[in-house]
C-alpha cells in the first residue's frame, strides 16, 4: 500500500504529522504531489474552534486548501502528469496538508508558461477569494477613504486590492506589529495597533469624523465583525469576510447599523466559481508582476512541523505573516 505524509487533525485544537494510505483518484481526478500548502485563517477556525467541521471530515490532509504541486496521475482529459497546479478545492474535499492528494480536476488550475517560484504562485488562492468577493459585491471607493480589519494574507490582499482601485486612504488595524509592518507594502497609508488604539477614532479621526466609505472585516471575530459598525460612515457599505470563529450568534449593534443606514454583506464559494475565473487572475496579477507576495512568505516549515506551524500560525508571534508546509 503507497502512503503519503500527511497532516490530520486528531482532536480539535490539534494536527499532527501521519503516514497514511493515498486516496486513488477517480474518474474526473488528479493524483497531485503537494510541494507547498499554506495555513488559512479559516483552517484555525476549523481546527481551534472546530467551525464548519464534522469528525467526519478528517482525513488526512484536511482542511488544507491553499495548495501548488505536480500531476503525477491523472483521470482528466484536461490534465496529463508533470502538469503544475494550483489546488483550490472546496474545504470539505480539501486534502492539500498531505503530499500526494487526491484532488478534482475542476479544483486545479494549470500553470501553464513561466510562472514565479511555487511558494509565490501558491498565494493566488487566498488572492483569488478577495478577488471573487470584491468582484461579487463590487464598490467604487475611488477617492474614498476604506478601512480593513485584520492584516492576515487576506487582510493584505484587500488593503492591495482597494488601493489599486483608487481609495485615498486605506486604514488597517490588526494586534501584530509584524503585519503591520509589512501592510504599508500592499498599499495601506494608515496602520493602526489594535492592542494600545481604538480604530474607530483612528478612522473618524482620518476622515474628520464622518467614518470609511466601506469597512471590510478580514478576522472573522465576533469583536472586529461588532467594530466594523462604528468604523463606517451614514451610508456606508461593510463587507463581512472573516468566516466567523465560532457556531454562536454573534452580537450586532443593530441600532448603529440601522441608524447609519449602512449596508452589509458577505461573500463564499470561490472554490465553486465557473472556470475558477478569480483565481485565475488572482494568478496573473503575481504573474505578470501587479502584486509582489514576497513579503508575506515568512515561514515555511516541513510537512513533520505541522503541529508548531498551526500554533506558529495561531499565535502570529513577531515576524510571523504566512505560514506554509512544505514536502
Amino acid at each position: 500500500m503507497r502512503t503519503t505524509r500527511a497532516g490530520l487533525l486528531v482532536d480539535r485544537g490539534r494536527m499532527v504529522a501521519v503516514d497514511a494510505p493515498i486516496e486513488p483518484p477517480h474518474d474526473g481526478d488528479l493524483l497531485v504531489r503537494t510541494r507547498f500548502a499554506s495555513i488559512c485563517g479559516s483552517d484555525l477556525h476549523i481546527v481551534n474552534h472546530g467551525v464548519e467541521t464534522d469528525p467526519q471530515l478528517w482525513a488526512p490532509g484536511y482542511p488544507g486548501h491553499e495548495g501548488v504541486g505536480e500531476v503525477v496521475e491523472s483521470r482528466s482529459t484536461a490534465f496529463t502528469p508533470g502538469d503544475r497546479v494550483l489546488v483550490v478545492p472546496p474545504v470539505a474535499q480539501a486534502r492539500c496538508f498531505a503530499e500526494w492528494q487526491r484532488v478534482r480536476a475542476s479544483s486545479t488550475v494549470r500553470l501553464d508558461g513561466g510562472c514565479p517560484p511555487l511558494a509565490e504562485v501558491l498565494m493566488a488562492q487566498q488572492l483569488g477569494t478577495v478577488v471573487f468577493a470584491a468582484r461579487r459585491h463590487p464598490t467604487d471607493v475611488a477617492g474614498r477613504t476604506v478601512a480593513v480589519i485584520g492584516q492576515g494574507s487576506a487582510g493584505m490582499f484587500w488593503a492591495w486590492w482597494l488601493k489599486r482601485a483608487g481609495a485615498s486612504q486605506v486604514i488597517v488595524a490588526d494586534r501584530s506589529p509584524s503585519r503591520l509592518a509589512a501592510a504599508a507594502h500592499f498599499g495601506a497609508d494608515v496602520a493602526v495597533d489594535a492592542r494600545v488604539d481604538d480604530l474607530a477614532e483612528v478612522v473618524l479621526d482620518h476622515t474628520a469624523g464622518e467614518g470609511a466609505d466601506l469597512v471590510v472585516e478580514a478576522v472573522g471575530r465576533k469583536e472586529t465583525l461588532l467594530q466594523s459598525i462604528s468604523c463606517c460612515r451614514t451610508g456606508g457599505r461593510l463587507h463581512w469576510f472573516g468566516l466567523p470563529d465560532t457556531h454562536d450568534p454573534v452580537p450586532i449593534d443593530f441600532r448603529g447599523f440601522f441608524r447609519r443606514k449602512l449596508t452589509a454583506f458577505s461573500t463564499h464559494g470561490a472554490q465553486a466559481e465557473p472556470g475558477l475565473t478569480s483565481f485565475r487572475d488572482a494568478l496573473e496579477h503575481i504573474r505578470q508582476g501587479d502584486i509582489d507576495v514576497r513579503p508575506l512568505l515568512s515561514h515555511v516549515l516541513p510537512a513533520e512541523e505541522i503541529e508548531e506551524a498551526f500554533r506558529l500560525a495561531d499565535t502570529c508571534g513577531d515576524g510571523v505573516l504566512k505560514v506554509s508546509i512544505s514536502f
